[in-house]
């Protein structure tokens, strides 16, 4: 086996443009983390390929913080286990909007359902409706995965002379390359990384940055230092995409096969 390397860490963002989850292990299907991006708002004004109302509209949003309401039934579908044993590649069933229900806490402490038209109220701040949308796979701005490595943070770090906080990246999986320098993801594009003892992804491109990097993930504040460095020096890239071509479970510390 060609072991290249370990998974630092699991993130899950249950409402696009809100606080992320640490996970010690999660579901990873063909739409991606379980939970991850299942909700997000739509603002008519956007774009009709981007209707999305996100940090980019309003960056305190990000302050928000979402909590599945039944996290155990948030921690994988609950016919996985029985379509795992049944035979490879049967996909489990979602959980539907009860199961996977989410409450939003904002930053003055106030919490909502998701639903709950006063949330939108807020987050709007009186400009235009915002509508909820619910998906079961991750709404996100590309593919349904994204991976960003501890060197590659690393190295930015440098570049800029400051201290980098990898959750600026809101990638799904952060992982620690053995022996590797900063950006190495880049050279696996098109190759398969194997996670743990099932879990096989493709990576498929490099991941194309904008603004909501430059946003502190505990205050929202903006710096564009970064946003600089990566535009200069990394054709506005950090990160990769991926595509799940087998599912399973992942933990923290699962190694990575490079196939």
């Amino acid at each position: 086996m060609n072991i290249i390397g370990k998974l630092e860490s699991i993130s899950r963002y249950p409402v696009k443009s809100m606080r992320g989850q640490s996970l010690e292990s999660a579901f990873v299907g063909y739409a991606g983390v379980y939970g991850d991006r299942i909700y997000a708002f739509k603002t008519p004004d956007a774009p009709s390929f981007f209707p999305y109302f996100t940090g980019r509209n309003k960056r305190e949003m990000l302050l928000y913080t979402p909590r599945f309401r039944f996290p155990d039934q948030a921690y994988q579908p609950r016919s996985w286990p029985e379509a795992e044993a049944y035979s490879i590649g049967v996909t489990p069933v979602y959980g539907g909007e009860n199961e996977l229900a989410v409450d939003v806490e904002t930053p003055a402490g106030e919490v909502f359902a998701i639903d709950d038209s006063r949330l939108a109220e807020q987050l709007a701040g009186g400009g235009q409706a915002l509508s909820l949308c619910r998906s079961d796979r991750a709404l996100t701005d590309g593919r349904p995965l994204s991976l960003i490595s501890n060197q590659t943070v690393h190295q930015l770090s440098e570049e800029t002379q400051k201290p980098v906080d990898p959750r600026r990246f809101r990638a799904n999986l952060e992982v620690d390359w053995f022996e590797r320098k900063g950006f190495y993801e880049d050279e696996l594009i098109g190759r398969q990384l194997k996670l743990g003892d099932r879990v096989t992804v493709v990576l498929v491109e490099r991941d194309p940055r904008c603004e909501m990097i430059t946003f502190d993930p505990d205050t929202a504040e903006s710096d564009p230092a970064l946003l600089k460095c990566v535009t200069s020096h990394h054709e506005r890239r950090a990160g990769v995409y991926a595509a799940v071509i087998v599912e399973g479970m992942i933990k923290v510390g699962d190694n990575i096969e490079l196939i």
